[in-house]
């Protein structure tokens, strides 16, 4: 898979980001891109190499007009972006394990003995975990992606805006998943910005960081 970056500056991708609400409702960005950006973010580390996240694109006029009312006061970036980006944590993704740890033999990257021996002790593990604690864990990994796909975007050309303002509840079913399974963690409104974002302050590093 070749990328097809704009920006390979990765100063340029960190200070230039901005949350982005109004976009060229006119630019549509292909799946094929989607999946490579995507693809990219999914670099981003998770615990135990689990890769919680899940995406639901959200890009058809139809399922704009499902997500609009779940919202709130985020209906400019719904209306106006490419897509919106539903991301979910899989209370669940230990189940995916056994895929994964094959694919890191069949590439080289593990050997059969190591991949029996952290199965055996993961998958119970995880397993055993009550549902607060998975939640936790699930929304870390989760949250790594999502601020991995923020700067993947940049690099690609486009803006985005993440979102924590929504009807949570009611986000899974919505979309056609099992809300006992899949966590809500955030959306990210994605395409060409129309409007410059705000430029923003942040508070000095010393005002939040203790020295040992």
């Amino acid at each position: 898979m070749s990328n097809t970056f704009k920006v390979n500056d990765f100063y340029n991708l960190l200070d230039g980001r901005r949350s982005i609400r109004v976009y060229d409702e006119t630019i549509k960005i292909p799946r094929e891109e989607m999946t490579e950006m995507l693809t990219e973010a999914t670099k981003a580390p998770s615990s135990v190499n689990m890769q919680p996240w899940r995406f639901v694109v959200v890009e058809s006029d139809e399922g704009k007009d499902k997500l609009r009312p779940l919202i709130r006061f985020n209906t400019r970036q719904n209306d106006t972006s490419s897509a919106m980006l539903l991301i979910f944590g899989d209370l669940e993704c230990y189940t995916y394990g056994e895929e994964i740890y094959n694919k890191a033999v069949s590439e080289g990257k593990m050997s059969p003995e190591v991949r029996d021996e952290q199965l055996s002790m993961i998958i119970p593990y995880y397993k055993s975990f009550p549902k607060h604690v998975m939640s936790d864990i699930v929304k870390i990994d989760s949250s790594l992606v999502a601020m991995q796909l923020m700067l993947v975007a940049r690099a690609y050309g486009y803006d985005t805006n993440p979102i924590g303002g929504f009807e949570a509840d009611q986000l899974a079913e919505a979309f056609d998943l099992d809300p006992k399974r899949y966590v809500p963690v955030m959306i990210l409104s994605i395409g060409k910005a129309k409007e410059d974002g705000y430029n923003s302050v942040r508070l000095d590093v010393d005002t939040f960081t203790n020295w040992k």
